[in-house]
Order: C-alpha cells, then sequence, then structure tokens
C-alpha cells in the first residue's frame, strides 16, 4: 500500500471546494441551516486516528507489535493504517465542501442574517474536516513500518 499523497489530498479537498463554491452561490437560498452538531463526527474522528496513532507510535518504541497477546498484533497496525488513510480521504472531501460553502457564507454574514447563523457550523465543519484529513495522515504514517534488515525475520 502506498502513501496517500498530500497533493492528491489538497487536489481532492479544492475541487471539491470548487462544486461547492459554485452549488452554494447558486442554490442558498434552497438549503437548510448548517448546525454546529454537523462537525462533531469529524472532531471524533480526528480524535480517535491521533489516539490511534498515539498506540501505535508507543507499542513500536517498546517493540511491542508482534504476535503476543501482550503485543499489538500487526493485522490490527493495517487496520489502523486503513482507517488512518479512510479519515484523511473523508476529511479532505468534506472538509473542502465545507471550505467551498465558506467562501459564499464568510463575505455576507454580516449582510444575512441566514449566512451569520451558518458561519460557526460552516466553520467548525471545516476545520473538523481539515483536522481529520491531517489526523489520518498523522495515523498512517505511524503505522508503517520498516521493512526488516538482511537476515532478520519478517514478523
Amino acid at each position: 500500500m502506498q502513501k496517500t499523497s498530500i497533493a492528491g489530498l489538497i487536489a481532492a479537498g479544492g475541487f471539491t471546494a470548487a462544486v461547492a463554491a459554485i452549488l452554494t452561490w447558486r442554490f442558498y437560498g434552497s438549503m437548510t441551516t448548517i448546525p454546529v452538531t454537523v462537525s462533531v463526527t469529524l472532531w471524533v474522528l480526528a480524535f480517535v486516528c491521533v489516539v490511534l496513532a498515539w498506540r501505535v507510535r508507543d507499542r513500536k518504541e517498546d517493540g511491542g507489535i508482534g504476535q503476543d497477546r501482550s503485543q499489538l498484533s500487526p493485522v490490527t497496525a493495517a487496520q489502523f493504517l486503513v482507517v488512518g488513510k479512510a479519515a484523511a480521504w473523508t476529511g479532505a472531501i468534506i472538509g473542502g465542501a465545507y471550505v467551498g460553502m465558506a467562501t459564499y457564507i464568510l463575505p455576507r454574514a454580516d449582510d444575512l442574517i441566514a449566512a451569520s447563523d451558518d458561519l460557526p457550523g460552516v466553520l467548525a465543519s471545516a476545520l473538523g474536516g481539515i483536522a481529520a484529513s491531517v489526523a489520518g495522515v498523522y495515523l498512517e504514517r505511524h503505522c508503517e513500518t520498516p521493512p526488516p534488515a538482511d537476515g532478520e525475520l519478517a514478523g
């Protein structure tokens, strides 16, 4: 499995932001209110990724990844890596969508009551998406293990 490309995440977030900006500029009057609670899932995802990354990092430093019951299973570390990769892409796409919405809402927050009501939810969701993406990459990078040296067993 290859590392998640930071440039790819930025491109996906930028593309999603552009699409969301176009749609928001065109259909903002038909949209429903965006509450702050929308961002809770993104922030929880970011928190879980950081906690898992710390757990894997601590186990790697102690030599605690292996097949013993007291060690972190390599399969579990690989599953954490997949969670990190998914979180990175999800955060980039959803965060980008809310950044696109913010391009319309931010300049109009003083003029439109609806925009001022939506501003906290949009900002919290945009920042939550970015945080989830960064935390996902952080988790993914901590789940990598170097290949064994020549003559060592890979296990």
